[in-house]
């Protein structure tokens, strides 16, 4: 059935998809680029590119070439993450979205090279963008990307922090493997275009809370999957259900309170509420 977001979604993700494409077309040998644009091919909802040019529209900005460009970047690096995520030495996953993984047809040599070149063209993307834009979203998304974010977050899931105790350790966990690069496709959202100082506070808010409630609802829609005593530190193990979905929901109301500073939230309100809610 089509939805008010589902109709705006569609033909964005149709651009955010042959964006991600291009860059890996005269990729040499031309396996590489094969193999690069493979993880692309296999789909994704692309909640994070989503994410940008919703919170760029939320401040009455028009979606360009640029700003889409802006969104595959950080959608390049979670596809990157992925594809880490999956290899023999993390999570030894066989399948993603039902098809093999990367390393299962092209090797794990060929899984380590994909995620680097997914990895290094987020930047080459963002190099196309004005200098002065530029210089900020690629020093965002370092810093999203990497130990500060996304790296340290996996770092904690990995163990190399020790056994996760309790729920401040899984929400320092989770902020940093799934929560910085949300928040940090909002920003670039609202960075470029032109949020004054109090509308890039209250964006990084709702950036931050739904980036957060994003997991609290995996954790939920997980929850047979990782009930077993060899299961991955979870909210749903760690409070139950109905108190993880209490609080994914106190989020969702902090994101939803926050775009109370921006003039036209109507699409950002939409996606948090998916975020939460969504039943896969």
């Amino acid at each position: 059935m089509s939805t008010p977001l589902n109709d705006w979604a569609g033909p964005l993700r149709e651009q955010i998809n042959a964006l991600l494409m291009e860059p890996f077309e005269d990729a040499s040998p031309g396996r590489l680029g094969e193999a690069c644009q493979y993880p692309i091919q296999t789909g994704g909802k692309r909640i994070r590119p989503l994410f940008t040019l919703a919170a760029h529209q939320s401040l009455g900005g028009e979606i360009s070439r640029q700003t889409l460009l802006a969104a595959c970047a950080v959608e390049m690096v979670h596809g990157y993450s992925l594809v880490h995520d999956d290899l023999p030495a993390m999570d030894d996953d066989d399948e993603r979205r039902g098809k093999p993984t990367v390393h299962k047809i092209y090797g794990e040599d060929g899984g380590v090279l994909v995620g680097d070149a997914m990895l290094t063209e987020a930047f080459a993307l963002l190099g196309q963008l004005p200098d002065t834009q530029c210089a900020v979203l690629v020093r965002e998304l370092a810093l999203a990307a990497g130990h500060r974010g996304m790296i340290g977050g996996q770092a904690w899931d990995v163990g190399m922090g020790g056994p996760i105790k309790d729920v401040e350790m899984l929400r320092a966990l989770h902020r940093g493997k799934t929560g910085a690069l949300i928040r940090c496709a909002v920003r670039f959202g609202a960075i470029t275009g032109g949020a004054d100082d109090g509308q890039l506070q209250a964006l990084t808010r709702y950036g931050e809370a739904v980036g957060l409630a994003f997991q609290l609802a995996d954790d939920v829609l997980d929850e047979a999957q990782d009930a077993g005593s060899d299961g991955p530190p979870s909210f749903v193990r760690l409070l139950g259900v109905d108190e993880t979905r209490r609080q994914a929901d106190a989020l969702l109301q902090q994101a939803l309170d926050a775009l109370r500073a921006v003039p036209s939230p109507q699409t950002l309100e939409a996606l948090a509420r998916f975020t939460v809610n969504r039943d896969h």
